[in-house]
């Protein structure tokens, strides 16, 4: 059976990967969290000493995923999408959460306050949501408002309807 890949993006902490769980468990959809993926198999490339982070190796990422990306059946999620290939994704969700609300859930996981106004500036000027649109067809993006825990399960259910009816476009 034919099962469509999906990917979740948007700024840290929008909900990418409660998101993503939540789906994979209710979907049967295998889900991949590519700064997890990129721990595990050390797929760095240096370290940003200005934001405190190690820099992704994004083309071994790639290489990393490409098996299971033709399988199809899979959940992605990570903040960017530039670097994934056109090819793999039947849709692109962008998660957008309002800027006070994402203060808040950055703060908590101890950002350092450079970190916290760039992704907070990343939020208000849409920057990943042009990414996406930049990367992929128009009409397979799409923008999911990600505030409280009642757009969480609004989210899982339109995106499980969505799934549904690709599965059977896709195996009919």
């Amino acid at each position: 059976m034919l099962l469509p890949n999906i990917l979740l993006t948007g700024t840290p902490g929008v909900g990418k990967t409660t998101l993503g769980k939540e789906l994979a468990s209710r979907s049967g959809l295998k889900y991949i969290n590519v700064g997890d993926l990129a721990k595990e198999g050390q797929l760095y490339d240096g370290y940003d000493e200005e934001y405190d982070c190690p820099m992704l190796d994004e083309d071994r990422v790639v290489d990393e995923l490409d098996n299971q990306m033709t399988e199809g059946g899979v959940i992605v999620d990570y903040h960017g999408c530039d670097f994934f290939p056109e090819r793999w994704f039947h849709v692109v969700f962008v998660l957008r959460t309002n800027t006070s609300e994402l203060y808040k859930r950055l703060e908590t996981r101890g950002y350092n306050e450079k970190k916290l106004k760039d992704n907070i500036e990343c939020e208000i000027f849409q920057v990943l949501y042009e990414e996406a649109t930049a990367s992929y067809k128009e009409e397979i993006v799409h923008q999911l408002s990600s505030n409280n825990p009642e757009e969480l399960e609004s989210n899982v259910n339109q995106i499980l309807k969505w799934i549904e009816q690709w599965v059977k476009v896709h195996n009919s």
